[in-house]
C-alpha cells in the first residue's frame, strides 16, 4: 500500500512539473573602471586615494534570474520572479544576496504585479540608453544619461531591486497592438507613510515611438513628468528626451548606429538646470541595478558620453564607453559582458 501511495504521489508531483514553467537565466559581466572622483580626496603615503580606493578598479556582476509560472484552467498565468546577484566595485567586493520577489497574474493583454514591482518611471519606454548595460560602459557608469536623474537626487522612482525587497508595491501593465500602459503604486507604511503613484503610456507608429510618465510622491522633489521620443532615420537610431523633476528640468538627445555587422556606437549630451551632483551616498537600485558615484555639487550644465559594442558571438560582446559628467566627473570603462 506504501508503495502505490508513493507512485501516486511521486506521479502527482511530475504532473505538476510538467504542468508549470521554471527557467533560470542570467548574465555576468567584468571589466575596469577608471573613476577620477577617487583623485579628488588627495593620497596617502602609499600614492592611493585617501578613502583607500584606487581610481582604476575592477567591476563585476553575477546576476541568476529564477522566472516561475503556471496557467489556471480558465486561462490566468500565474507566476514570480527573483535574482540571486554578487557584484563587486570600488574595490568592494561583496556576496551573493537574493531579492524580493515579484508575483504577478496575467490574463490577456493585462497584467497584475505587487511586491517588488518594476514600476512605472523605470519601466518608460525610451528612459535608458540602448545598451546591454542601459548606460555607458561595463556598469552603467553612473547613469547621468537619464533626464530623470537631476543634481543630487537619482533614482527617486519606484524600481524593482536586484538585491533588496523593493517597493512591495502593487501594478497594473496593459498592452493592446501598438499601444502599452503601466500604472504603479506603492506605500511606505513607517512613521511617515510616505505614497508614490506613478504612470506610463507609450504608442508606437512605424519606426517611432513616443512615450510619456508622470510620478506624484508625497517627498517633496520628487514629482515628476517624462516625455520621449525616438526612431529610425535611415541607419541612424535618434532619441529626443525631456523631464521636470519637480521643477528641474532636463533634456538630452541621443543617438547610435551600427558599423559594419557587429559594431554598434552610440552618443549622448544631456543639459539640466542644476548639475547633477552624483547619486546620492547609496544609489538604489534601477534596471541594471547600478551605483552612481557622487561628486561634486554645481550650477548648470551638461553631460555627454560615448558607448562602444562590439558583438563576439554566443551571447558575449566586448562594452566600452567614458562619461563626463556635468559635476566634472569622468568615468571610462571597458570589459566583457555575456548573458546565459
Amino acid at each position: 500500500m506504501k508503495k502505490v501511495l508513493f507512485l501516486s504521489t511521486a506521479m502527482i508531483a511530475a504532473a505538476s512539473m510538467a504542468a508549470a514553467d521554471v527557467r533560470i537565466s542570467g548574465y555576468g559581466r567584468f571589466g575596469l573602471d577608471y573613476n577620477d572622483r577617487n583623485e579628488r580626496t588627495g593620497t596617502n603615503g602609499a600614492g592611493l586615494p585617501a578613502n583607500g580606493v584606487s581610481t582604476t578598479n575592477i567591476t563585476s556582476r553575477l546576476r541568476l534570474q529564477f522566472d516561475m509560472s503556471t496557467e489556471t484552467d480558465g486561462g490566468v498565468t500565474l507566476g514570480a520572479r527573483f535574482r540571486a546577484q554578487a557584484e563587486s566595485r570600488d574595490n568592494n567586493p561583496g556576496g551573493a544576496n537574493f531579492n524580493g520577489a515579484r508575483f504577478y497574474a496575467t490574463y490577456g493583454g493585462f497584467t497584475l504585479g505587487v511586491g517588488n514591482i518594476i514600476g512605472a518611471i523605470e519601466n518608460m519606454s525610451g528612459l535608458y540608453l540602448e545598451t546591454r548595460t542601459a548606460g555607458i560602459g561595463i556598469d552603467g557608469a553612473g547613469f547621468h544619461s537619464l533626464v530623470t536623474n537631476v543634481n543630487n537626487t537619482f533614482f527617486d522612482w519606484d524600481a524593482y531591486s536586484s538585491s533588496g525587497a523593493g517597493a512591495n508595491g502593487i501594478e497594473v501593465l496593459y498592452s493592446a497592438g501598438a499601444f502599452s500602459g503601466h500604472v504603479s503604486y506603492s506605500t511606505d507604511n513607517g512613521p511617515t507613510s510616505v505614497d508614490r503613484i506613478a504612470v506610463n503610456v507609450a504608442y508606437s507608429f512605424g519606426d517611432w515611438t513616443v512615450a510619456a510618465a508622470a510620478q506624484d510622491s508625497d517627498i517633496i522633489g520628487e514629482d515628476k513628468a517624462v516625455l520621449a521620443v525616438y526612431g529610425d532615420i535611415g541607419a541612424f537610431g535618434v532619441r529626443l528626451a525631456y523631464a521636470d523633476n519637480d521643477g528641474i528640468d532636463k533634456f538630452g538627445l541621443y543617438g547610435n548606429m551600427d558599423i559594419g555587422a557587429a559594431s554598434n556606437i552610440l552618443l549622448f549630451v544631456t543639459s539640466e538646470d542644476q548639475a547633477d551632483a552624483g547619486a546620492i551616498a547609496q544609489g538604489r537600485d534601477n534596471r541594471d541595478n547600478s551605483v552612481a558615484n557622487a561628486g561634486d555639487l554645481g550650477g548648470e550644465g551638461e553631460s555627454y558620453g560615448i558607448h562602444y559594442s562590439y558583438d563576439l558571438g554566443g551571447g558575449a560582446s566586448f562594452e566600452a564607453g567614458a562619461v563626463r559628467s556635468s559635476n566634472d566627473q569622468t568615468q571610462v570603462q571597458a570589459g566583457v559582458y555575456f548573458s546565459f
